[in-house]
């Protein structure tokens, strides 16, 4: 299929809501029963070959586990157990109210019994709203659902060959259920102090010294799908630099400042896929040699650190 198929905000927003709603509801459970990791890997979707998944999570101590799938082709939640079982449910006609309930279902009739401590959005304008009385978030459009999936999956694959470049400390490539995006982060290693103020949540996010890179499909401050890079904390003099392709440009974001390139610039170009990773190295060089990383040592060109190996890869000089 196309490369960076459209996918103009407008036209899916109500369902974005709602999936963005069905998956902090899965997202809890992910909290609730997985394993914490160092800047909260545990709790973000993984993709998959049919939509996305939050791999296999603990059932107490006896052994077991189960996963939780989206499947966007299907249009179902996949619930499985180590032991055999499984249950689903149909995405489209769910409100987020009745999604909820069936999710506990679900996984009730599969061995995993769930009482989430605080069943509520995150950091969504319906925050103070508990899941089981949202009826407002109910729209389903498969076609659109579809079509996030697959540009996740395309970005995705960017995002992954863009990571290979670096073999110092890197995330996964995953996709958050709080801001809704996909992203690979580098560290440093540095510690970073944070007030006492910051929330828990950026503490551990930003612990390190970190520079991302991702995607996300707009929302209501920026109104279009969007590929980003950031540094955190922010050198000085980074956002005086000039961007690659010249339609990437920076903006203002929560007192810091943050590389965007439009989605829609991207698509129509010649090239799409090496324009992203070159507006993720335009933001990756300058933001890595103004805060003193070693991008020499933690280099690895098309995933090899073996140095025979990379010898026996390169170009004959001759």
């Amino acid at each position: 299929m196309e490369l960076f198929p459209p996918i103009p905000l407008a036209r899916w927003q109500d369902s974005k809501a709602t999936v963005h709603r069905f998956a902090q509801v899965v997202g809890k459970v992910r909290l609730a029963y997985s394993v914490r990791r160092n800047h909260w890997w545990n709790v973000p979707y993984y993709l998959t070959g049919r939509g996305i998944t939050t791999r296999p999570m603990a059932v107490g101590d006896g052994g077991g586990s189960f996963c939780v799938d989206f499947d966007f082709v299907a249009h179902r939640l996949v619930v499985c157990s180590s032991d055999g079982r499984s249950a689903s449910f149909p995405l489209a006609g769910q409100s987020v109210a009745s999604f909820y309930r069936r999710t506990l279902e679900a996984l009730d009739a599969v061995g995993v019994p769930v009482s989430l401590p605080h069943p509520f959005p995150f950091d969504l304008p319906d925050a103070g709203r508990p899941f089981t009385e949202d009826t407002e978030h109910a729209a389903y459009d498969p076609f659109w659902v579809n079509r996030y999936w697959q540009v996740l999956g395309q970005v995705g694959l960017v995002l992954e060959e863009f990571a290979a470049r670096f073999c110092g400390k890197t995330s996964p490539v995953h996709h958050f259920w709080h801001t809704f995006d996909i992203a690979v982060t580098r560290f440093s290693g540095r510690a970073v102090e944070q007030p006492a103020t910051v929330d828990p949540v950026t503490r551990e996010a930003y612990s390190r010294e970190v520079i991302s890179s991702g995607f996300w499909f707009g929302d209501d401050d920026f109104p279009g799908p969007a590929f980003y890079s950031y540094a955190a904390p922010e050198p000085a003099g980074l956002a005086d630099g000039a961007l690659r392709p010249a339609a990437a440009r920076w903006v203002e974001r929560g007192g810091s400042h943050l590389a965007v390139l439009d989605y829609d610039e991207v698509r129509d170009g010649e090239d799409p896929r090496a324009a992203v990773l070159d507006f993720y190295e335009s933001v990756y060089r300058p933001a890595a040699r103004l805060a003193g990383w070693n991008t020499t040592g933690e280099a690895s060109p098309g995933g090899v650190t073996d140095p025979v190996a990379a010898r026996r890869e390169s170009p004959d000089p001759a």
